[in-house]
């Protein structure tokens, strides 16, 4: 098996090398292709309006001045003298759940291998949860890593279908369960934008994430991912919402409506 990581912490993240590890235990064939420097909250942004250099780090080791989609996809159809079987993303520093996915780097890595046909998976470590003093438990994710792409890998998923693994802010012996989980939503907004003065007297701002706790419902990621479980969610890039478009279709339907 060949297997291609990436993330959007950078290639010298932490979070990285223990994706390796995981990758690792599976193939002896480990392609790293990541950013040079970290590229969260990308989305699945490419970089068009500026030149893409690529660094060779080491004979399957890449760092692309570039975003992880940039990355897959340059590793993909240029770095890479045949295509991977595999392609992880991560580990993320810090959850991609609920509306997160929607500007997570770590989801669009992912999401890109999906798109050239190849299985993708997203991996993430929680932080925050245990309070600001204590470390990020990456030994979660690198205990319950192999277990977890083993088995997704033994049953298999549809082929527009990436998956996003959570691992709980927990230390390993505290973690008891696995979920298949729906992506939630939060019930208040959590990226906020503190103005701030620079030296000379110039106004800028900095953007981040408030640590407020929504009430997500039973069976959600973000529920998992608060009652300390190791959550699972098959997600896709289809977001049309259905039942407005058979709503709609009665409405809209036909020749195109005039101003009265």
């Amino acid at each position: 098996m060949r297997i291609l990581c990436t993330n959007d912490d950078g290639i010298h993240a932490t979070g990285l090398a223990v994706l390796e590890k995981i990758a690792r235990t599976f193939s002896d064939d480990v392609w790293v292709i990541a950013p040079e420097s970290e590229q969260s909250g990308a989305s699945r942004a490419l970089t068009l309006s500026a030149p893409i250099r690529v660094r060779k780090a080491d004979e399957k080791r890449f760092a692309v001045t570039g975003t992880p989609t940039d990355c897959v996809l340059l590793g993909i159809e240029h770095l890479m003298d045949a295509p991977p079987d595999l392609v992880l993303s991560g580990v993320n520093r810090g959850q991609n759940i609920a509306e997160d996915v929607t500007f997570s780097g770590t989801i669009a890595g992912a999401m890109q291998g999906m798109q050239l046909g190849i299985p993708a998976i997203a991996l993430s470590q929680a932080r925050g949860f245990r309070g600001e003093e204590a470390k990020i438990p990456w030994e979660t994710a690198e205990a319950f890593g192999p277990g977890v792409v083993g088995q997704l890998l033994k049953h298999g998923w549809p082929k527009d279908v990436l998956m996003n693994v959570n691992f709980p802010d927990a230390l390993p012996e505290d973690v008891k369960e696995v979920e298949v989980t729906t992506q939630g939503r939060r019930d208040h907004h959590i990226v906020y934008a503190d103005k701030r003065t620079d030296p000379r007297g110039g106004t800028y701002y900095w953007l981040g994430f408030r640590g407020k706790l929504s009430n997500p419902p039973q069976g959600t990621d973000i529920r998992a991912i608060y009652d300390g479980r190791i959550s699972v969610t098959p997600l896709h890039v289809d977001l049309t919402h259905m039942e407005t478009v058979h709503r709609l279709k009665g409405v809209l339907g036909g020749a195109p409506p005039k101003v009265e």
